[in-house]
C-alpha cells in the first residue's frame, strides 16, 4: 500500500460516498442548541474574569489599607487595621443577606398540599 493510500478516508478508496452524519452516530446540533452551548461558554468566561478581577480588588484593598483605625465599641474601644474592619463588614453584610433571602424565600414558598388521610385500619375477628 503506497503512503497517499493511507492518509485518504474509506470512501476514498472504496469510491463510495461517506456515510451521513446520523448513520455515522454523530448528533446533529440546531442552531438554537449551539447558539446556547456558546452563550454558557461565554458567561463561563465572563464569570472566570470577574471572579479574577474580584480577587485582585481583594488583594489590592488589603495592600492599600495596612494602617490602623479606633473603632468605638458600645462598652470600649479597640484599634484594628482597616481592612479587617472592611473585611469583616463585607462579610457579615454578605451572610446578613443570604440569611434576609432564605427568609424571604422560606416565607413566600407555595403552600403545602395537604396530606391525603389514611383510612383507619380495620381489626380482624
Amino acid at each position: 500500500m503506497d503512503p497517499s493510500e493511507r492518509r485518504q478516508p474509506d470512501s476514498a478508496r472504496t469510491g463510495s460516498t461517506p456515510a451521513s452524519s446520523t448513520e455515522a452516530g454523530a448528533v446533529t446540533e440546531s442552531a438554537r442548541e449551539r447558539f446556547s452551548r456558546k452563550a454558557h461558554r461565554t458567561r463561563l468566561y465572563i464569570y472566570a474574569f470577574v471572579a479574577v478581577a474580584l480577587l485582585a480588588f481583594l488583594v489590592a484593598l488589603a495592600a492599600t489599607n495596612t494602617g490602623h483605625v479606633e473603632v468605638s465599641w458600645v462598652f470600649g474601644s479597640s484599634s484594628v487595621a482597616l481592612v479587617w474592619l472592611v473585611l469583616f463588614s463585607a462579610v457579615i453584610g454578605w451572610l446578613i443577606g443570604i440569611l434576609i433571602g432564605i427568609m424571604f424565600r422560606w416565607r413566600t414558598r407555595r403552600p403545602r398540599e395537604p396530606k391525603p388521610a389514611s383510612p383507619p385500619k380495620q381489626m380482624r375477628p
